[in-house]
């Protein structure tokens, strides 16, 4: 959970954006402060490296459109396999799966950011928001963003019974 007021108004900033402006934020992040938000973040010991790298694989021999669909999925928390798969990892481990993704659009594997793309005011506000955060904040927020992302069928359930 994040710890502070700070934090916990930047999640929900971030949440309220639209699905293709969190990728692309998510993607400056990692792009701007990837070499401090690795698998050796605070909390690594949790990471399962083997099982984020078994779905980065799975990701990266989809199609560049069929990776961009997924992503939207994971985000979105639309019921695909992936998604699923997804939903189960651990926070740590969820934080290790966007870190590859960004590793492969850097490399060419994962569908890459349009050229010359440059993020809307309100996902440039989050992204120099995030910038502002002490380490240990950001990592805790990067952890409550990915961690509700993907398909849980059990919070699924408890969504649609509580909507009604």
């Amino acid at each position: 959970m994040t710890t502070s007021n700070v934090a916990n108004d930047l999640l929900q900033a971030f949440q309220g954006l639209e699905v293709d402006q969190q990728l692309a934020v998510f993607w400056f992040v990692y792009t701007e402060m990837g070499d401090s938000i690795t698998p050796a973040a605070p909390g690594a010991s949790t990471v399962s490296p083997e099982i984020a790298e078994g779905l980065f694989n799975q990701i990266k021999d989809l199609s560049h459109e069929e990776q961009l669909d997924l992503q939207r999925a994971l985000v979105s928390n639309k019921d695909t396999e992936l998604s699923r798969e997804y939903a189960a990892l651990g926070d740590t481990t969820k934080l290790l799966v966007w870190y590859l993704l960004a590793q492969g659009m850097d490399n060419g594997t994962i569908i890459p950011m349009p050229a010359g793309y440059e993020l809307p005011s309100d996902s440039q506000q989050v992204l120099e928001q995030i910038k502002q955060l002490a380490f240990d904040e950001q990592i805790a927020l990067f952890r409550d963003i990915v961690s509700p992302m993907g398909f849980d069928s059990t919070t699924a359930a408890v969504k649609s019974t509580s909507a009604q």
